[in-house]
């Protein structure tokens, strides 16, 4: 998520000798047996496959050398749902006339330029699509176009478009239903009054600490619950146990919530009788034309998967969804699988208190996709274009990241590994920059 004043440095750094020593740590040994991809029904295995991973439960306290084998690796950390091409025809993604050489830009005052932002932003992938060619592709830390990657919340703004998908099958009534009408085991706690608009805009009013840095939040139990043998029962009682914040009404604050995204998983898991990683699969990925299988972050296997995160998929897979996102949820075929105004309603920032900022005055948040911008006091350069206010993101923690401009038919998708969870906030201000600079640079003649 896009950082708020409340959120400090990590309490813990792990060095990378906690991989070596991994196997007395807790860490979890990979099976050596021939085509053993870690996950049942998953072929080909990604590569690279790592032997030694790094312990699920430490995921915030892993140093940027371990993150790197965990994100690529996150698929086997823990149980999945495999979303599968069904052996579809890849979408093409050929590559471009015009390649992206160099990125000029400024930061703090300071020149920066393509290998710059490679550093700056500890970038592991990186895929620039400008009219659905191929303008740059980069892989660092060994990943390869078979590395499945770890999403964080950019899996929200997947399962936001997969609500989507629901609205128009009629297996969502609308987004102004209750939550309680599809998961009826909310009903008397502080989600009862909160509806599915409210649930993704996150302006719920339920009080629920996501503070990457402090052991003892919300989302730090959270994700202990993940790395427990029963972390389906951990997660739900964890999130039925939290407060509605004094006073304030569905509607009226806005506050990042990762236990109501994981909601918003249960709305559509409940409503179309799949767990997100088939629906996934049988509306898009297979239809679509995506290229491998994919794995879904799973708390039950085929009955429930993790909506707050989990996805897990390559580089060009990830640059084919935000494809799709760009035409407007629009097959190869034609048939438009979203409704006509979904991504305009997804993009409508709310206006909540909490969302508007300097940086965002007309909101940063909608359904689970964010404005990004720069601050106007921030010095950056290009800080605006002529469309950059109608790009917008899918953001997750330690640098991932999807952008999507439609104007300029322009996705980025980055891979990352920050050595903070969300901090410092000038990473997101260079990647905002930075998508700016690459418009511009496509731009010229």
């Amino acid at each position: 998520m896009r950082p708020t004043p409340k959120i400090k440095t990590p309490f813990t750094v792990f060095s990378l000798l906690t991989l070596t020593l991994a196997a007395t740590a807790g860490a979890v040994q990979a099976a050596d047996t021939k085509g053993d991809c870690g996950v049942p029904n998953l072929q080909p295995c990604p590569q690279p496959f790592d032997k030694v991973l790094p312990a699920a439960k430490n995921m915030l306290t892993w140093d940027q050398g371990a993150r790197v084998i965990g994100f690529r690796n996150t698929y086997r950390l823990y149980a999945g749902d495999v979303f599968a091409t069904r052996g579809a025809k890849p979408y093409p993604l050929p590559e471009a006339d015009r390649k992206l050489s160099d990125v000029q830009y400024s930061l703090a005052g300071k020149h920066q330029g393509l290998a710059d932002y490679l550093k700056n932003q500890s970038v592991t992938g990186l895929l620039v699509l400008k009219d659905g060619k191929i303008a740059y592709e980069y892989y660092g830390k060994d990943n390869t176009a078979q590395t499945l990657w770890t999403s964080r919340s950019v899996a929200k703004s997947v399962v936001s478009v997969l609500v989507g998908v629901a609205v128009k099958e009629g297996k969502i009534k609308s987004v102004d239903d209750k939550i309680t009408a599809y998961i009826p085991e909310l009903k008397g706690t502080a989600w009862s009054d909160v509806t599915l608009h409210q649930l993704m805009q996150h302006t719920s009013g339920v009080a629920w600490d996501e503070n990457y840095a402090l052991p003892d939040s919300d989302f730090s139990y959270m994700t202990q619950c993940e790395a427990k043998p029963d972390p389906y029962d951990c997660v739900l009682n964890l999130v039925r146990s939290v407060k509605r914040k004094p006073g304030i009404m569905p509607g009226e604050v806005w506050s990042y919530n990762t236990g109501g995204a994981w909601l918003v998983g249960r709305v559509l898991e409940n409503a179309t009788g799949e767990t997100i990683a088939k629906y996934l699969e049988s509306h898009i990925w297979s239809r679509y034309g995506m290229r491998q299988d994919g794995v879904w972050h799973a708390l039950v296997p085929g009955k429930v998967d993790m909506g707050g995160h989990g996805f897990n998929a390559t580089l060009q897979d990830w640059g084919r969804f935000g494809q799709f996102v760009l035409s407007g949820g629009q097959l190869p075929d034609g048939e438009k699988l979203l409704p006509n105004d979904w991504i305009a309603r997804s993009t409508h920032w709310t206006l909540a208190k909490g969302s508007v900022t300097a940086a965002a005055p007309k909101g940063q948040y909608g359904y689970q996709w964010w404005y990004n911008a720069p601050a106007p006091d921030t010095d950056v350069e290009p800080k605006k274009t002529a469309t950059s206010d109608q790009t917008f993101w899918a953001l997750g923690i330690y640098g991932q990241t999807i952008a999507i401009n439609p104007t300029e038919h322009l996705v980025m998708v980055q891979w990352s590994t920050w050595k903070n969870a969300e901090t410092p906030s000038s990473l997101y201000d260079e990647q905002a920059v930075f998508v700016n600079a690459v418009a511009e640079a496509l731009n010229q003649k």
